[in-house]
């Protein structure tokens, strides 16, 4: 199956951040981009025109992600949320582990809503695939540059 035709699996709150970004570049950027884009043309020769380049350019990349957005859209597979309290890891699941006797918590996500800093972590990404199905009290291994890194799960909420 090529990348395309591939399901997307995604949180409740991850696939609604997508329609509202959708939502939000169809209803009130792409209207302020095309009329940027029409003052533009307005400034003359458009061979030298440098505003209505910007302008071109500043549309087409919001087209551009407009498209992928309802690409993803069209494939999402919104999972089901774990319940309070889950035994094993899965995708919405709030995971407590220490490694090297430091404690980390995370929260595992589809791979479109990953976001490192904020301590969401794709299913997808090795720490991410080592800690799907695994349960309280298990230790998960993970291949790393430094070499490899063993985590321990202290909790799934």
């Amino acid at each position: 199956m090529n990348q395309q035709n591939q399901r997307v699996q995604m949180t409740p709150l991850g696939y609604r951040q997508l329609v509202d970004e959708l939502e939000q570049l169809e209803k009130t950027e792409r209207p302020e981009a095309i009329e940027r884009l029409s003052r533009a043309r307005d400034f003359g020769d458009l061979s030298e025109n440098a505003e209505y380049h910007s302008a071109k350019e500043a549309l087409s990349n919001l087209e551009g992600r407009a498209e992928e957005l309802k690409d993803i859209l069209n494939r999402v597979l919104v999972v089901d949320l774990p319940k309070k309290g889950g035994e094993q890891v899965s995708i919405g699941s709030l995971v407590h582990i220490e490694v090297n006797g430091s404690a980390h918590e995370y929260t595992i996500v589809g791979e479109w809503e990953a976001d490192p800093a904020a301590k969401k972590i794709s299913h997808e990404s090795p720490l991410g695939k080592a800690l799907m199905g695994k349960k309280v009290g298990e230790s998960v291994e993970v291949e790393a540059p430094s070499g490899i890194i063993s985590y321990s799960i202290k909790e799934v909420k």
